[in-house]
């Protein structure tokens, strides 16, 4: 039986790199690599969309839209690590239900979650399906990240001669208007989008995003213990140390959701590595359950 192929478009950029080492040694899969210089030659690249079972965009959103223009009319599925279609293909994240797991299944495109948003749907999710949290509420979130989410640049910035500032956290998109914010709003099926804070800090990988809602602890563990019940990758730990680290899961696929406060308001905080559950982990257990392999191969 032969091996489905799979191209990694992008492979030079921070995810692309990561799922390449990921991949690299798996057996079960045979890796098109396409020449350095060839690597932004769009008649090669169609080659490989044509020779490739799936392919991983691991590109700039107007860059992913390119390239999912050019791999159209091939055999090959999609997986889009950008913030491209986040809000048009199959959203990828399956322990949000069975049906949303059966979705990526059977899908021809799929797109990768972000990582800001994993957190926060991965806990307002559930609570919406609940009741806890109505459509209707204005949610908010703040979220803690490791500098290597911001790409290339950003990395240079914290691992070069850095400025004063770097060395404490950093408040970021003040326009209000995240990336992340229109899948958030969808997939939780709420009426406006959030009102978010991401902050930046000086560690290379790892997230922390929170939730404040009135209800109790008990009410609110008990609803994520229901909804992941049969998830291997997310655990649920409820009243917790009295401090989180925002990099506790780094070098993870797994996903801790915390669940502190008291008898009438409570904190969800869901803690993981921005680039494994947040961004490569995210592609290749995507890409698993596309091929039919056993959804956790290759996961850590």
């Amino acid at each position: 039986m032969n091996k489905p192929k799979v191209y990694i478009d992008g492979q030079a950029g921070t995810t692309g790199l990561q799922i390449y080492e990921r991949l690299k040694n798996r057996e079960d899969i045979e890796l098109l690599l396409i020449q350095e210089d060839k690597r932004k030659d769009n008649t090669e690249r169609r080659k490989m969309f044509e020779k490739a079972d799936l392919s991983i965009l691991c590109l700039p959103d107007q860059a992913a839209i390119e390239a999912a223009e050019l791999a159209k009319g091939t055999k090959t599925k999609l997986v889009d690590a950008s913030t491209a279609h986040r809000t048009q293909w199959t959203y990828g994240f399956p322990e949000l239900s069975k049906i949303h797991r059966q979705k990526i299944k059977e899908a021809d495109h799929v797109a990768n979650p972000g990582c800001h948003a994993t957190g926060f749907i991965s806990i307002v999710y559930p609570l919406v399906q609940a009741g806890l949290i109505q459509p209707d509420q204005i949610v908010h979130a703040f979220s803690l990240t490791g500098y290597s989410g911001g790409g290339k640049k950003m990395i240079s910035q914290y691992e070069n001669k850095k400025d004063e500032e770097l060395f404490a956290p950093r408040i970021y998109g003040l326009t209000m208007n995240h990336k992340h914010l229109p899948e958030m709003k969808k997939i939780c099926g709420l009426d406006k989008e959030p009102l978010f804070t991401p902050v930046v800090d000086d560690y290379f990988n790892g997230m922390l995003v929170s939730v404040q809602v009135l209800q109790s602890v008990q009410k609110v563990a008990a609803v994520f213990k229901e909804a992941y019940k049969d998830e291997p990758l997310i655990e649920i730990v409820e009243q917790s140390e009295n401090m989180l680290s925002a990099n506790e899961m780094k070098n993870s696929d797994h996903l801790k959701i915390y669940v502190n406060g008291n008898d009438h308001s409570s904190i969800i905080s869901a803690s993981f590595d921005n680039l494994g559950k947040g961004a490569c982990g995210a592609a290749i257990q995507n890409m698993n359950l596309m091929l039919g392999f056993p959804e956790m191969t290759g996961l850590r």
